[in-house]
């Protein structure tokens, strides 16, 4: 991998609670200039469910800018207008760098730290509110263009301006693109079920996925992560 990838905002956020709703939330993050990143995330930055979001295996969040564009002619008004860098609540906003440029464990020098790519976001209803589309966390899953994200190596200070520097490649077969088409749509492919299961960069909870597919012979249910915080809510608010 030889391109370069400049780090063209550095975001972080603090938790905000979704309109006409009790649901904290730390996806509207900010601009800032720089951050010290730990094993946890960027110092300051906040998540509204510690359960699924952030942590040592979500520690730092990217979204490629790239897929904006499609999403502004796919959505309605006014959850068009949301997107543009940001909008998912990454912490990274780069261009020219995608699912498809990424592999699983892939190792990067940022500003003073060392990252490695540790899974795809699944996406959550939280998306939904934030968009205000009851569906918009399906829609951004059924696109297989979700996003992935970074557990750090060693901490450092990181700043707007940086580089992602390639240093390893230990999966050059598993880009993110093929990880996510065998997670949403070829979903009970057994081999590569077996290589998934045993990619020792993966985590650990994609990992025990791919083995308990292959025991059951069975897709996990995605009602729960995709809808469930939402269901109850007439006419989801715009934000």
């Amino acid at each position: 991998m030889a391109k370069v990838v400049v780090i063209r905002e550095l975001r972080l956020g603090i938790l905000k609670t979704f309109a006409g709703t009790n649901t904290d939330t730390g996806i509207y993050k900010q601009e800032v200039d720089s951050a010290f990143l730990n094993t946890n995330g960027l110092s300051g930055d906040q998540q509204g469910d510690n359960n699924h979001h952030g942590g040592p295996e979500k520690a730092l969040h990217h979204f490629a800018s790239d897929h904006y564009a499609r999403l502004r002619k796919e959505l309605p008004e006014p959850a068009a207008s949301h997107c543009k860098p940001g909008a998912f609540g990454e912490n990274l906003v780069t261009e020219g760098f995608t699912e498809t440029d990424v592999c699983v464990g892939d190792v990067f020098k940022l500003g003073e730290a060392v990252i490695q790519v540790s899974q795809p976001r699944q996406p959550c209803w939280r998306l939904n509110l934030r968009f205000g589309i009851s569906d918009m966390s399906q829609r951004l899953q059924n696109s297989l263009r979700t996003g992935w994200y970074y557990r750090v190596m060693q901490p450092g200070l990181v700043r707007r301006g940086d580089t992602l520097t390639h240093e390893q490649r230990p999966n050059p077969s598993w880009p993110l693109s093929r990880l996510l088409s065998l997670m949403y749509d070829a979903t009970l492919e057994h081999a590569a079920l077996m290589e998934m299961a045993n990619l020792p960069q993966l985590s650990p909870n994609l990992r025990g996925l791919a083995q308990k597919r292959l025991e059951t012979g069975k897709v996990e249910d995605w009602e729960r992560r995709l809808f469930d915080g939402t269901r109850s809510i007439p006419g989801l608010p715009y934000q």
